[in-house]
């Protein structure tokens, strides 16, 4: 009898499904590096304050930063814009002015607001890229700090030279300081999207990796469970 052929399908399914792990994997996460402390970062011994940053997609940015000792909340939406234009529909376009942030509560006596710059550059977000984060291109992307008052400007500034002038990037800081007018929280289904959605696609690859270096980073600041 003549030996049947082996069908190539289970080969070709085989293959197919290894691309697909393949691209799901948990990845490095890219451009990641341990900074230094900030230098000038001035003690505050209220039990609250607020922080508005902006670090390319709001997902992983508040999936890193919900998982920070001394944050008490971390909530995804919009700064800058109109309240009007306010949706994740209207500024995907990249023309409303806004861009992907978060607000955040913390205890500035467990963790000091140049701590958290220092997360956010270290393994949020890329500060020399400009409009981009990513896999994401576009001005409602682009990393930036939002003070809310003089106190945060001026540890911002500091921290933004400090980093600037370290030898730490081959490129020039590309992070601005913007001016605080508004934020507006992102629509119900964005919040806690990175605790809700481990296993979606763009998270296993763009974010966990993020929030895996926070904490090889930082283990002393991680919190027992995620702020919600």
């Amino acid at each position: 009898m003549p030996r049947r052929r082996k069908s190539a399908r289970p080969l070709i399914a085989a293959l197919i499904a290894a691309a697909v792990l393949a691209q799901c994997a948990p990845a490095q996460a890219e451009n990641v590096i341990r900074l230094p402390a900030p230098a000038y970062d001035p003690a505050i011994k209220a039990p609250r304050a607020t922080a508005v940053l902006a670090g390319g997609c709001f997902w992983g940015v508040e999936g890193v930063f919900s998982n920070v000792k001394g944050v008490i909340s971390v909530e995804a939406g919009y700064h800058g814009g109109s309240k009007a234009d306010a949706t994740y529909q209207r500024t995907s376009s990249g023309a409303t002015g806004h861009a992907e942030a978060v607000r955040i509560t913390y205890d500035p006596r467990v963790i000091s607001y140049g701590s958290l710059l220092r997360i956010l550059f270290s393994v949020v977000a890329d500060p020399t890229l400009k409009n981009r984060q990513g896999p994401d291109q576009g001005p409602q992307y682009r990393a930036a700090i939002v003070p809310l008052d003089s106190a945060q400007h001026e540890v911002a500034a500091a921290y933004l030279a400090q980093i600037g002038k370290g030898g730490l990037y081959a490129k020039p800081i590309a992070a601005k300081i913007e001016r605080f007018t508004g934020f507006y929280p992102a629509e119900a289904y964005h919040q806690d999207f990175m605790q809700r959605h481990p296993t979606h696609a763009y998270i296993v690859r763009w974010d966990a990796p993020k929030l895996a270096a926070f904490k090889r980073f930082y283990p002393a600041w991680i919190r027992g469970a995620p702020a919600p």
